[in-house]
């Protein structure tokens, strides 16, 4: 009775659990989905608590962001709202979908919910593929050290770490968000991002030595993006779809987008520098599967159908907390670190988080990804991690 009961409110809510199958032998931990499918598991196959997930279930339907779901209106009523200097849209945006997302446990689909074919905008977690194509920089040996000047690997006539400011930044600053970078990149100055103190004091802010304070800035993650594409020599979404998305069997509807404005030209050929989220528009449009399948590479530590995609020891790397802010790596994981972030969940845990919200967890303790897309702000996701958890736990 509990089962059918389970799987009627699921079906009332409009989410899906996986239709009972013949019961199986133990799943293998090595299981990759191929592209355009991905196999799904009933609770009782994976050892759920059928109803405790039903009820995490209908608990995370009702918790929609009731911001406009227009994107457009939903930055200027936000950051707009708030940034004197937002100076309006210069990249492209799109309406999105109602809250949706994905759960899937020891590789396998165990409950959707929600249009999660929707490309949409997802903001800042567009800075975790910008941070993993700079790690494939990195792995390639374009990038000798994350710890040289960024500088020094600008060619002639790049002067983005030229100031006597910028000169000491270096590529780990730039992934930890603590570089402190001065300067206008795409008509957007740094202090216009989050501005701080009294707005007199905005354009000649205090400045603080590279590497020594965290401060979330969309105009220095761009200076990363440009620097990256500097030393690629390439469109940064090729490299990815290259390196990463086609090797996972990620759809080809996924766009990573810049700004109306930030066309470059490298060795002859106009090429756009992609922006690390959608501050001003642009950023990574995307759906809930082709982002699950970033997080479950993430979640095997990088390896994918016996490929090592993304190497161990830049993720070993991009897990480590940095010494100006012990909850955040490299951009854009943020860490559980004395499970500040998620109360519910293990310190282990990180996720990948962008505006609206948009949330991919990982979670290693429990073999588990979890996609959350536009869901309210504040406390609803850590209590649906505690009930999901519960679930997992019988």
């Amino acid at each position: 009775m509990k089962r059918r009961h389970s799987l009627l409110l699921a079906l009332s809510l409009g989410l899906t659990l996986p239709l009972a199958l013949p019961a199986r032998a133990a799943e293998s931990a090595d299981y990759f989905p191929p592209r355009h499918d991905w196999q799904r598991r009933t609770p009782q196959q994976l050892g759920v608590d059928e109803v405790k997930l039903a009820e995490a279930l209908r608990f995370i339907a009702g918790q929609d962001n009731p911001a406009p779901r227009d994107q457009a209106l939903a930055l200027a009523q936000s950051f707009g709202a708030k940034e004197p200097h937002f100076g309006g849209l210069i990249g492209p945006t799109k309406p999105r979908a109602a809250i949706n997302g994905l759960v899937v446990h020891r590789g396998y689909v165990l409950a959707e919910w929600g249009d999660t074919h929707s490309v949409d905008m997802t903001h800042s977690v567009a800075k975790t593929f910008l941070s993993t194509v700079v790690g494939l920089a990195w792995q390639q040996g374009l990038i000798r050290d994350v710890h040289d000047r960024a500088g020094a690997y600008m060619p002639a006539g790049v002067d983005l770490f030229s100031a006597p400011h910028n000169q000491a930044i270096t590529w780990d600053h730039l992934l930890r968000q603590t570089s402190d970078w001065q300067g206008t990149l795409w008509g957007k100055p740094d202090w216009a991002d989050r501005p701080e103190g009294r707005p007199d004091e905005w354009a000649n802010r205090k400045l603080y030595e590279p590497g020594t304070r965290y401060k979330y800035n969309d105009v220095r993650i761009n200076a990363l993006a440009l620097a990256a594409l500097q030393v690629w020599r390439r469109p940064l979404p090729e490299v990815l779809r290259e390196r990463v998305m086609d090797p996972i069997g990620a759809s080809s509807r996924w766009r990573w987008v810049g700004y109306d404005n930030s066309w470059v030209e490298l060795d002859g050929q106009r090429m756009q520098s992609v922006s690390g989220g959608g501050h001003w528009g642009g950023g990574m449009f995307i759906d809930a599967w082709d982002l699950a399948r970033f997080g479950y590479l993430f979640l095997r530590d990088g390896r994918w159908a016996g490929q090592q995609i993304v190497s161990p020891d830049w993720i070993r790397q991009a897990r480590t907390p940095g010494t100006a802010n012990p909850g955040y790596g490299y951009a854009n994981w943020f860490l559980n670190t004395g499970r500040k972030l998620y109360p519910a969940a293990p310190e282990s845990a990180v996720a990948f988080l962008g505006n609206g919200q948009n949330v991919v967890y990982i979670d290693r303790d429990n073999d588990l990804v979890v996609v959350l897309r536009w869901i309210d702000n504040g406390p609803a996701l850590n209590e649906f991690l505690g009930r999901l958890l519960a679930a997992l736990k019988r």
